[in-house]
Order: structure tokens, then C-alpha cells, then sequence
């Protein structure tokens, strides 16, 4: 029997917790820049609520204004993980709002992303847990299905797959594939590191060394008027 389309992947791939928890607090922007500065997700997907994320992705995925697969996925999620909800990118109707963002902070969740709309917006607001939508709309959802829970998703622009480590903050969120983490943990804490010098030599002396500036300007023969 053909199942295209409609299919739950019980056992998804998973990764350890201690890895994930190695990225608290690490800047987004940072983390952005050991991964070539193209990791993020499309600034389009905005956070009503806290900024700080951090977890693991469930990924769903959704026709476009329709929930079922959702209502299954909140049943089958671990402490920790993030719902990543591919939803086409749908502003017409909503995917989830106060009822099922309350059971997902009940089921110990660590965040929502949803390439979609989210509604009650307000309630959502208050109960500081992390949600991040493409928008807002009263328009509630469907729940006719197909779907897909625990397979390969884009949300955002970026291909997301179950496992991948999401880290968000102000800036936004990066995906970071868990078989690079251990490489760009080690990139961020020199960069950090660096950042830091840097900063305490601007405050001690006024001054801001980066002589590529007028390297890159030479090469580029600028005239000076």
C-alpha cells in the first residue's frame, strides 16, 4: 500500500541532550558565523514570546492549514525536543494556538517553530514558553491530514531533519546538524574568545584594529578625494 504523503516515523533519529545543552547561551550570530553564515532561518519567522530556544527538532510536516499530524506529534515528543512544523508557509489559517502550546509545556517541550500561523496570540504571549511563526491569524485550522511526523522538513528556507539542534535568541534561530557540532563548538569558543580581546582593548584604548578594512579598500583601488 502506497503511504506517500501520510506517514509516522515512530523511532526518529535522536541526539544526546548533553550535546544540545552545550549550546545554552551560546550567541545565535556566533554560531551563524562558524557555519559559513548561512544556517539561519528566514528572518520571516519571528518569535511571540521568549527568544531563547534551545532543543532538539521533532519535525512534522502539514498540508497547509491543516493540524492532524500536529495533535499526533504533541503525544510522541520528548522532554526537550522543539516541534519543527513544516506548514508550507501558510498565512491563511493557523496551525496551533493556546490549548495545544499548553499541552506541549505540559509534555516538557522546549519550544515551536512553525513555517505558519500560529493564534491566540496574546495567551501565547504570557505563558513564556518559545514560539516562533511566520504570522498571526484568528482563521483556526483543519484537521483532515495528510502529514508527516519524523521525516526531513524546510522551515524557514532550511532543510531541517529530525534530531538537528535549533538555537535561538534575538537574532533569530540557527539548525545545526549534530555531526558538525562538535567542530563548531570548538570554532565558537575562539571566536567568542577573540570577540572578547577585542572589546577589551576597544574600551582600554578607543581604538578598533582591523586592517583588512584598508587592505580590501587598496585592492579595490579607491580613491581618496
Amino acid at each position: 500500500m502506497v503511504s506517500v504523503g501520510c506517514r509516522i516515523h515512530t523511532h526518529p533519529a535522536r541526539t544526546d541532550p548533553g550535546l544540545v545543552e552545550r549550546f545554552r547561551n551560546i550567541p545565535v550570530a556566533n554560531l551563524d558565523d562558524c557555519m559559513g553564515r548561512t544556517a539561519a532561518l528566514s528572518s520571516a519567522i519571528r518569535p511571540y514570546g521568549p527568544r531563547r530556544l534551545l532543543g532538539q527538532a521533532f519535525t512534522v510536516r502539514v498540508p497547509a492549514g491543516d493540524n492532524l499530524m500536529f495533535h499526533k506529534a504533541m503525544d510522541m515528543a520528548q522532554p526537550g525536543d522543539v516541534f519543527v512544523i513544516d506548514a508550507f508557509g501558510c498565512e491563511e489559517r493557523s496551525i496551533l494556538g493556546e490549548l495545544m502550546v499548553s499541552y506541549c509545556k505540559i509534555r516538557g517541550a522546549s519550544g515551536i517553530v512553525v513555517d505558519g500561523c500560529i493564534r491566540d496570540a496574546d495567551a501565547i504571549r504570557a505563558m513564556n514558553f518559545p514560539i516562533y511563526a511566520r504570522g498571526v491569524t484568528p482563521n483556526g485550522p483543519y484537521k483532515n491530514g495528510p502529514g508527516e511526523i519524523g521525516g526531513a522538513v524546510v522551515v524557514g528556507g532550511q532543510v531541517i531533519r529530525p534530531g538537528d539542534i535549533l538555537a535561538g535568541d534575538g537574532d533569530g534561530i540557527v539548525v545545526i546538524r549534530p555531526e558538525d557540532a562538535e567542530e563548531i563548538l570548538e570554532q565558537v569558543e575562539k571566536l567568542m574568545a577573540n570577540e572578547s580581546r577585542t572589546l577589551s582593548e576597544m574600551k582600554q584604548h578607543s581604538t578598533y584594529i582591523r586592517p583588512w578594512v584598508d587592505e580590501k579598500l587598496a585592492e579595490l583601488k579607491c580613491e581618496y578625494l
